[in-house]
């Protein structure tokens, strides 16, 4: 019985401690359970509400019917949503309240941009009521080089305008034409043509950037860029060693032709 006791009890023991096999499956559990408490937390917050999308202001006044594609996303439109903005451009936006009501412009949208909208169209239907006629005898000034004693001699420009063109000219670096006149804070279209016959740009006496020194930082204070075409325009720069004709910011996808038709007064080699 003794030699059987011997036999027995190490086995009967043994039967009894917990299975190493058994133990390591319940790790394997646990991680296999963290796994998939991981892999949910992924998979809700594919679902969750996205982040609400950012909308820029434009870099300066803008006729709505002539925007590209790429500027309406630039703004912050989805692809999609230009192209529903460009079909109601084929057939004229007139007024911001037309422009408000396509559907696709988010009331957030509309009110960044609604203050830098302008609309040629308007100038013919005010010509005729709102102008009086331009004789030989009337003030004419020089916009590029006028203070703003001299603006505030222009009838119909105040103080308030006055200040507005002022700043403007500064960051443009100087008017190439009176037109854009349009694109200063607060200018309409009513008010620019109530204005256009006294004022007049003479001369070539825009401020211009070297494009082959300037950095990024400086091309990015004109206000017919912003940091990614600046950069941009850097990065070119650095790739080519120097740039040998304004052309070659064209290189830029950034740069379409009428940005570049309106920056390239402004640029030097």
């Amino acid at each position: 019985m003794l030699a059987l006791a011997f036999v027995f009890i190490p086995r009967i023991l043994m039967s009894l401690r917990p299975d190493p096999s058994i133990e390591l499956k319940a790790e394997e559990v646990r991680e296999l359970r963290n796994e998939s408490a991981r892999q949910l937390k992924k998979f809700d917050n594919r679902f969750k509400k996205k982040q609400p999308r950012k909308y820029s202001l434009p870099i300066t006044r803008f006729d709505p019917n002539t925007y590209t594609k790429a500027d309406w996303m630039k703004l912050g439109l989805s692809s999609k949503q230009a192209d529903v903005v460009l079909s109601f451009a084929k057939r004229r936006i007139r007024s911001n309240e037309e422009l408000s009501r396509i559907f696709v412009i988010p009331e957030e949208l509309f009110e960044l941009i609604k203050d830098s909208t302008y609309y040629p169209e308007k100038v013919s239907a005010v010509m005729s009521s709102n102008v009086p006629m331009k004789t030989s005898k009337s003030i004419t000034i020089n916009i590029n080089v006028a203070d703003q004693i001299e603006l505030e001699k222009i009838p119909g420009v105040g103080p308030f305008y006055a200040k507005n063109i002022l700043k403007y000219r500064e960051r443009l670096g100087g008017f190439v034409k009176k037109e854009q006149l349009l694109e200063v804070w607060k200018m309409d279209v009513e008010k620019y043509n109530a204005i256009e016959m006294f004022v007049e740009v003479q001369g070539n006496q825009v401020r211009k950037i070297t494009l082959n020194t300037a950095t990024a930082e400086e091309l990015k204070s004109h206000p017919y860029l912003n940091w990614n075409i600046a950069n941009s325009i850097v990065k070119i720069r650095v790739k080519k060693g120097k740039f040998t004709t304004i052309d070659d910011i064209r290189e830029s996808v950034l740069i379409d032709e009428e940005l570049f038709e309106k920056i390239k007064p402004y640029l030097s080699l």
